[in-house]
């Protein structure tokens, strides 16, 4: 059975930044609502398993006519952030044929556990809100049986988005449409052919990213032919207690997650060496090293790592970490999949 959820429970002592911005949400809120805006639920890819799913959407106010528009052939990065949430709305969730009720937080977020017995593979809830269309959100099922699967970063290691450039890195993300940006050659071939050498396996793809993005990715990742999978993103904006998330903290937390729910699973982690995920992996792989089967990393270019404030990596081999584990390090896709199938994990 997987942990039980946090409660999503009033905080009483908001963050100076929380409150003023509750503040400009309600008064923002009010306009919108006499301009006619509208109650929109944007769902995200949820998983689970046999008996139990968990459940992430987020409920917004929207212009009336977007819910007409359809999928945008080109979408600038600075209208992902330009959204307002519906605060402590009521969302009814319907996943195996059960109803359950559950309020959206502060920031308009669900993400909830919900018991729900759907077979494994892939299957759909319903979410719905007062005033707005109901959506279905995607979620997948692993089967009991699987064993394997990959969690891989996004930022340089799936898409390149040169992060480590400051001023390049707010470009990417707030001017350029997402098909402006391109995919780190070979890494979506290789994970499609790791899903096939072990049938059911699971992609999930955890980033420091907002879920103001997660529409943009998801339309990037399946454009590029990158197998499906959830998404495990962050908000985006200031918390109850600080001015912004811990990208780092969000990751680890993420990670422990997904052992505890998972904790038959061994994950390949697929990440780069321009920030902290060898860090991250690292701590992971010693307090969890029945939950890891290897660590491959994407190896940046020397230009990148100075610019990223590192030395660049010398050719990775098959390894073994500090742990036990395999690490593996390699410019491209194409690189890394010898090194698996060298180092026995394919």
């Amino acid at each position: 059975m997987p942990p039980t959820p946090a409660g999503q429970l009033a905080v009483p002592n908001l963050h100076r930044a929380a409150r003023i911005e509750d503040a400009v949400h309600q008064l923002v809120q009010r306009r919108l609502r006499r301009t006619g805006w509208r109650v929109n639920i944007v769902a995200y890819t949820g998983y689970g398993a046999p008996g139990w799913v968990r459940v992430m959407c987020r409920v917004l106010l929207g212009r009336p006519d977007t819910r007409q528009r359809g999928r945008l052939d080109k979408v600038r990065g600075w209208r992902s952030f330009t959204t307002l949430p519906n605060k402590h709305v009521t969302v009814t969730i319907e996943a195996g044929g059960v109803r359950h009720e559950t309020q959206a937080d502060r920031s308009g977020f669900v993400d909830t556990l919900v018991e729900a017995d759907l077979p494994p593979g892939w299957g759909t809830v319903r979410l719905s809100v007062p005033d707005a269309d109901p959506v279905d959100a995607p979620v997948r099922i692993l089967d009991p049986d699987v064993k394997f699967g990959i969690i891989s970063d996004i930022d340089d290691t799936v898409m390149v988005t040169a992060l480590p450039r400051p001023l390049l890195a707010a470009w990417n993300t707030f001017v350029l449409d997402e098909h402006a940006r391109a995919a780190v050659p070979g890494m979506a071939v290789l994970y499609e052919r790791l899903v096939t050498a072990h049938p059911g396996a699971p992609v999930f793809y955890l980033s420091t990213g907002a879920w103001n993005v997660a529409p943009t990715l998801t339309r990037f990742l399946s454009r590029h032919l990158y197998p499906a999978g959830p998404l495990l993103l962050t908000d985006w904006g200031p918390t109850a207690d600080r001015w912004f998330r811990s990208g780092m903290e969000h990751k680890r937390s993420t990670l422990a997650r997904l052992a505890r729910e998972f904790p038959e699973v061994r994950w390949l982690l697929v990440g780069d060496d321009g920030q902290h995920d060898q860090e991250i992996y690292r701590e992971f792989a010693a307090a969890h090293p029945e939950n890891v089967a290897g660590v491959a990393i994407r190896r940046l270019s020397p230009t990148q790592s100075v610019l990223a404030g590192t030395l660049p990596a010398p050719a990775g081999r098959p390894s073994s970490g500090p742990v036990g584990q395999k690490w593996l390090s390699a410019p491209d896709g194409a690189g890394l999949w010898q090194l698996l199938r060298d180092a026995g994990l394919v």
